[in-house]
């Protein structure tokens, strides 16, 4: 069968039958924001949420969640909503301990292997990322999921605001995956999927999608979208009809996965990290 393009070279951390090469970083938005050491210099009150997340406490929705769980306290009493606007951390704790001041952004990749949650613990007991990560990091955010069985570039920060930012389908920050597919599709099925698609009722928009490699009815899928709806990547191939073995993220905007090896994490440079803030939408 003919594909658009032909087959590349396997990188490092794929396995022999994996389709890929290591596809250049594409440039985020022309749209210039202001520069980190800016954005950080914001006078006046502001939301709890917002100054706990860019101290590092969680996301904003997590804050929310735990003002309305009474985790939060100002001078020593618990704060309720509607929440009021601080200037600063002075006075606040979270489950009783003094919030520290807010580090410079750092951003961390992790080779997600398959079988571990991306969250911070399991009621079922289930292994998570934190349960593999090395001790002595920061407290660190996941920027996204990775389903269980799902593998591959994870990124990792202490910035709240900025896991936020990087999530946001406003964004337009890209996702590229890999899947191991089970059955038959052609690359013109592939390439309607550029024109979005909705599946039960669910509306999932632009795919950039192309048939890698086939052996037999086995075939390597790589998909490039900016959304990451639950379970996209999935709910995609498996309204075509096919069964989807392995998925891996292999890229998140100008990151990518490239040779790490499974279960490594590693620490972007600052140099990078700032020229990706100047240049996000």
């Amino acid at each position: 069968m003919t594909t658009r393009r032909p087959p590349r070279s396997a990188p490092r951390s794929a396995p022999t039958d994996a389709p890929s090469g290591r596809r250049a970083a594409r440039g985020a938005a022309s749209a210039l924001r202001k520069p980190p050491a800016e954005a950080e210099r914001e006078d006046g009150p502001q939301r709890i949420a917002k100054l706990l997340a860019r101290a590092g406490v969680g996301s904003r929705r997590d804050v929310e969640r735990m003002v309305e769980e009474g985790r939060i306290a100002l001078n020593g009493q618990v704060i309720v909503q509607p929440a009021p606007l601080l200037a600063s951390l002075e006075g606040l704790t979270v489950d009783g301990v003094p919030v520290a001041k807010p580090v410079s952004t750092r951003l961390y990749r992790f080779n997600k292997p398959a079988g571990c949650l991306t969250a911070a613990r399991d009621p079922k007991g289930r292994k998570t990322i934190y349960d593999l990560l090395p001790k002595g990091l920061p407290r660190l955010m996941p920027v996204g999921r990775l389903d269980y069985n799902t593998e591959g570039l994870l990124l990792l920060t202490n910035d709240g605001a900025f896991k936020r930012q990087l999530e946001l389908p406003s964004s337009g920050i890209e996702r590229t995956y890999r899947a191991r597919a089970f059955g038959d599709i052609s690359q013109a099925q592939l390439e309607e999927l550029a024109m979005g698609i909705e599946i039960d009722g669910v509306r999932y928009g632009k795919i950039d999608a192309n048939l890698e490699r086939r052996t037999g009815r086995n075939q390597w899928v790589e998909m490039t979208l900016t959304e990451g709806k639950n379970r996209e990547v999935r709910k995609v191939l498996e309204h075509f009809g096919l069964q989807v073995s392995r998925l891996i993220r292999t890229r998140y905007g100008a990151f990518e996965l490239g040779g790490m090896p499974l279960g490594a994490v590693d620490v972007v440079p600052r140099d990078e990290l700032f020229k990706f803030r100047r240049h996000l939408g």
